[in-house]
């Protein structure tokens, strides 16, 4: 995997990304409302919920030590039909008893629709990403879809409630061109 393949940047740094995504990658609103406006049904699709290791990039933005396993769930968001958003987010296990506790019975309910509803919970900066086939994220999103994929951009953020941390990534499925 090159550099530039897991290099977060600012949303400013979108260079190289189709410009279809630049609104979907630098929305700091909620991704599920913007999803559900634009289709007639709209369905989550939990892919796992299960403790697992973190990437390496990801484990100091929830301050889980190394060789710690995170508590990670995978989803597809899933627009009349299509898949348009694989989404990966993850947290400190213990903060499933804690600040974090609604993540544990949110089954398929979408994730961000809790997170904007409380005025508790505060948004980090948005970064975004290119993500090439030798990427984890996009293996992932490629397995999920069943589906060879091309080149794809993510955006990610982490959020805070009682000062601890969630990571929620979000990848750009090619479904998204649609919406």
């Amino acid at each position: 995997m090159s550099r530039q393949d897991f290099r977060w940047k600012p949303r400013p740094a979108l260079a190289g990304a189709p410009l279809y995504l630049h609104p979907w990658l630098i929305d700091p609103g909620s991704l599920t409302a913007r999803i559900v406006a634009r289709c007639n049904r709209f369905q989550v699709q939990v892919l796992c919920e299960k403790r697992a290791r973190p990437f390496s990039d990801e484990r100091p933005l929830i301050g889980l030590p190394a060789g710690r396993h995170a508590w990670v769930r995978e989803v597809l968001l899933v627009a009349d039909g299509i898949p348009v958003v694989f989404a990966h987010s993850i947290l400190a296990p213990r903060d499933l008893r804690g600040a974090w506790h609604m993540a544990r019975a949110i089954g398929s309910r979408p994730l961000g629709a809790a997170l904007f509803a409380d005025p508790g919970i505060l948004r980090g900066p948005l970064s975004a990403a290119r993500l090439t086939a030798a990427h984890p994220l996009h293996r992932h999103a490629a397995a999920a879809v069943a589906a060879t994929l091309p080149t794809l951009w993510g955006r990610r953020s982490r959020f805070c409630r009682q000062d601890r941390p969630l990571l929620v990534t979000e990848v750009f499925l090619p479904g998204i061109a649609r919406l």
